[in-house]
């Protein structure tokens, strides 16, 4: 699914509104909190998690090593710490090819 369900003038998104945008369960991006230093949204004074559109990325990058590549929680943990570079760049390259797919399946409708 699209990173670009952003909506605009939102700064903190709920775990639900995450879980819809990066078509994930909310119970795994509690998983994925517990276990990747990388993620860590603020809480509330209630204790409800908050997250921001940089969370946000990097749980997409997480969810990218996780189901497109196959890989276990422990082999993307050593991927995010040892070569977070690759991680960026394997991430933005997937994104990219994802808004053309989507692009072309939207013309495609269209026709």
């Amino acid at each position: 699914m699209a990173l670009n369900k952003y909506k605009a003038e939102k700064i903190y998104y709920s775990i639900k509104e995450v879980a819809e945008i990066l078509d994930v369960t909310t119970s795994a991006l509690r998983v994925w909190e517990k276990n990747f230093d990388e993620v860590h949204p603020r809480r509330t004074s209630t204790g409800i998690r908050i997250y921001t559109k940089e969370d946000i990325d990097t749980i997409a990058k997480i969810r990218d090593l996780l189901k497109q590549r196959g890989m276990t929680i422990n082999g993307a943990k050593q991927m995010m710490k040892n070569n977070p570079d690759q991680v960026d760049r394997s991430h933005e390259l997937v994104t990219h090819l994802r808004n053309i797919r989507d692009e072309l399946q939207s013309l495609i409708d269209n026709l």
